[in-house]
């Protein structure tokens, strides 16, 4: 049985965690490099843990790794061995994991939340060219390549023990389909499939975000369906489009509302005056199972989802 599928047969929602970026800055860390939070797996990996717990004493039910930007190539391209490179994937699982059961041994009433989960990030391959690509999906790869590029990170992160696989940011239907075709080579495991999306009805890279959530609906594989890292004003629209067609459970974790320009690297003030919390409970009513926070989201947003879903 699929993980997200035992916790939403047992729970109303599952609630994700939200930016690590975000509270590795405000604990000092500078991340304005290729690496991004990778960089901190190499520097400062209890720090990397300290924002986990922080995310699960707030309320969450899974945390998404630091691995989005880390892959060999890139720790590579930084000087390390592909021995050191696969030590440091694997850490992102092992931290979080670690965060994972220490805050669980210290929860006394268990019967009102899940055992939270632990989701490998996989981010897409225009986080490793680190030149916003994963906001265009305009590769200059094909699918085999794309195959290529992804196989061996899933393999360490899959090998770390993570529960499953947070594949995020996905500009395109293309890479999507790429990454299902890993999926394969490692039955049993499961992963989502959450975009980002250009506006209310197409991803990144302009296709149909309802046609790429009808492709996916049927890789078993696939244990949800998703938008995140876009602007929340798109989210209600998107999440009518994926629900027709599919029925698998659906996941959304956008941007808090500030814009991101690629290429300074920079965020931009408040585009929406709407409350994160607010919009969240719209999101449920729309039918989002599965809600959390992507950039710029602090643990205060992910407080603010459990108390309207579990009266906390």
């Amino acid at each position: 049985m699929n993980p997200i599928e035992q916790i939403l047969t047992n729970f109303p929602i599952m609630i994700l965690d939200g930016a690590m970026a975000t509270e590795l800055e405000s604990y000092g860390c500078h991340l304005n490099d290729r690496l991004w939070s990778a960089k901190i797996l190499l520097e400062n990996p209890e720090l990397i843990k300290k924002v986990h717990l922080d995310y699960f004493k707030a309320g969450a039910d899974c945390a998404i790794t630091a691995s989005y930007q880390a892959t060999v190539e890139g720790y590579m391209e930084r000087g390390l061995t592909v021995a050191e490179a696969t030590d440091l994937i694997e850490k992102s699982v092992q931290i979080t994991i670690e965060a994972r059961d220490e805050f669980w041994a210290s929860v006394g009433n268990r019967s009102n939340r899940p055992k939270p989960l632990v989701a490998a990030s996989v981010g897409p391959y225009g986080a490793f060219l680190a030149d916003g690509s994963e906001y265009r999906g305009d590769y200059l790869v094909n699918e085999d390549e794309l195959v290529a590029f992804h196989r061996d990170r899933i393999k360490i992160l899959v090998e770390a023990g993570a529960d499953l696989l947070a594949c995020e940011t996905i500009p395109c239907l293309l890479e999507a389909k790429a990454i299902t075709r890993v999926l394969k080579e490692f039955p049993g495991v499961y992963a989502w499939i959450s975009f980002s999306a250009k506006d209310e009805f197409h991803t990144s890279n302009g296709e149909k975000i309802a046609d790429c959530a009808k492709w996916l609906d049927r890789e078993e594989q696939v244990a949800a369906i998703g938008i995140n890292c876009s602007s929340p004003d798109f989210i209600s629209s998107l999440i009518k489009e994926i629900k027709g067609q599919t029925s698998k459970p659906i996941i959304v974790y956008p941007n808090s509302g500030e814009e991101y320009d690629a290429t300074s690297k920079s965020w931009s003030e408040l585009s929406t005056t709407k409350p994160f919390s607010l919009s969240t409970q719209r999101w449920y009513e729309a039918g989002a199972k599965i809600i959390g926070g992507c950039c710029r989201t602090k643990p205060e947003d992910i407080r603010a989802i459990t108390v309207w879903a579990r009266g906390e």
